[in-house]
């Protein structure tokens, strides 16, 4: 796998990443098994985070076989004060084995009070630069959802890397890239198949080949799915004419249940975590049972409490109808309860 320069980082990473959240449903010998199977392809750009069940004791137990220096790991932690994020990062070092982690994010600077709160004085950000200079971290980084809070957070000038979606259907985050270019950031495009939503790979990556700077991080739970997407890397090809009639197509498709995740939809008058219920189907793909009930269940039970007053449908910027959305994503799940009974 060709390795590629991950901007003012620069470290040498494969084309491709490995997204580190389905590897919570494997046992942890089938888990060791994949990861190492990837890392033998030639991938070498590991990504994850602490919240991630036992993503990180899985690859810290992968990784023994190999020379440290030939694996770049990134981790994340979404606490946002000084204190716990540098317990977080302490945790993290722990389970992944390792006495230094390659980037470490802030995970999920989506809104404006959160970016207010770990680029504070005892904030988050203060935890992660004394890491740094610590050297229990190389370099600092993001994740976000939200375009405007991300670019916000690049204009601060203190990261190194950034994380956010990007795929073909939730593109957005194309308007970032000069910026990002301009900076050289590294720029990680979480969910390259919209959380296991977009069915056609070579489309997906091919798409995301466009871009020069980006480095695409698909969740994988098996070696298969990997070395799928690693041929495609190796030669995408161009975009052609008919490709991008079909991301129209699937675009306009799409666009009428297409959760983007920006946060403008809230506050919600009965407290419902709106995009965190609009993702179901992508969740119900990504995590185990186990899992599923607690990033999902409490949302949905809270969906059924909407009265439809559609606040949300005004504040929404891409006008879904949310109400209808909450109410097909309760039956999603209530489907999904009942194969498991």
């Amino acid at each position: 796998m060709e390795k590629v320069r991950f901007g003012t980082t620069g470290l040498m990473v494969s084309k491709v990443a490995m997204g580190g959240i389905p590897i919570m449903r494997l046992d942890k010998r089938g888990a060791v098994r994949v990861v190492q199977d990837i890392i033998d392809m030639g991938i070498n750009f590991i990504d994850t985070a602490n919240a991630y069940g036992d993503s990180e004791e899985k690859i810290g137990e992968a990784i023994r076989k190999y020379n440290r220096k030939d694996i770049v790991l990134s981790s994340k932690s979404g606490a946002r004060d000084k204190k716990s994020f540098a317990e977080h990062i302490d945790l993290s070092l722990k389970r992944l084995v390792t006495n230094y982690i390659d980037i470490y994010h802030l995970h999920g600077i989506s809104t404006k009070e959160g970016m207010e709160r770990v680029m504070s004085d005892d904030g988050a950000y203060q935890a992660l630069d004394d890491a740094v200079r610590n050297g229990k971290v190389r370099h600092t980084a993001f994740s976000s959802h939200n375009i405007d809070i991300a670019e916000a957070m690049l204009n601060t000038k203190r990261f190194n890397v950034i994380q956010i979606p990007l795929n073909f259907i939730d593109s957005e985050a194309e308007s970032l890239l000069p910026l990002a270019r301009k900076l050289d950031m590294g720029f990680i495009a979480m969910k390259p198949m919209g959380g296991g939503l977009l069915d056609d790979a070579v489309l997906a990556f091919k798409y995301l080949s466009q871009f020069d700077n980006v480095v695409p991080d698909p969740g994988i739970e098996n070696t298969g799915e990997m070395r799928q997407i690693a041929e495609i890397v190796k030669d995408p090809g161009r975009l052609t004419a008919e490709d991008k009639k079909r991301i129209r197509e699937l675009k306009k498709e799409m666009g009428s249940s297409w959760c983007h995740r920006c946060g403008y939809c809230q506050p919600c008058p009965q407290e419902i975590p709106i995009s965190t219920v609009l993702i179901t189907k992508s969740m119900l793909k990504r995590l185990d049972h186990e899992r599923a009930v607690t990033w999902c269940g409490s949302g949905i039970e809270k969906a059924r409490e909407c009265t439809e007053c559609r606040d949300c449908v005004e504040r929404c910027p891409y006008d879904l109808d949310i109400p209808e959305l909450l109410k097909d994503n309760i039956a999603l799940w209530e489907e999904y309860i009942n194969s498991r009974k």
